[in-house]
């Protein structure tokens, strides 16, 4: 009998990869809070979530390669395509959007979501090994 980890692990895996990639698109507005007409960009579960579950058929993930000269996107699935520029909540002068208080809190919030995300799935390898073992 195999064991199929898409099944076994669902969508968390990648949601600790969407947690990763927002984190790091976060981390660039808190940098980039001085630049002149930096525009933050943030990434929405929901939306991500929304598109992976449509585009892809039942039962499959990730991209297809029609041709075996394709490079591989493994990982890629998150994409620039679902950046999505920050709505500010009070104009600036030189044109940046970046509020550096909603954007720590944003990191925050999603540093305790992605910690949220890798214990669960910590705790679903665990539970494959206690099953592989029979415990």
């Amino acid at each position: 009998m195999s064991i199929s980890f898409d099944s076994a692990l669902g969508i968390h895996e990648r949601a600790l990869s969407f947690r990763a990639d927002r984190a790091e698109v976060l981390a660039n507005n808190i940098a980039n809070a001085d630049t002149p007409n930096y525009k933050a960009r943030d990434l929405d579960f929901a939306t991500v979530l929304a598109e992976q579950s449509a585009s892809a058929p039942r039962g499959s993930a990730g991209l297809a390669r029609t041709n075996s000269r394709h490079i591989a996107a493994e990982g890629m699935a998150m994409g620039s395509a679902n950046l999505a520029y920050r709505i500010p909540s009070h104009p600036s002068i030189d044109q940046n959007t970046v509020d550096v208080q909603v954007e720590q809190t944003t990191y925050a919030e999603n540093a305790v979501n992605f910690q949220a995300s890798f214990t669960f799935l910590n705790s679903k390898f665990k539970g494959l090994v206690s099953a592989l073992r029979g415990d």
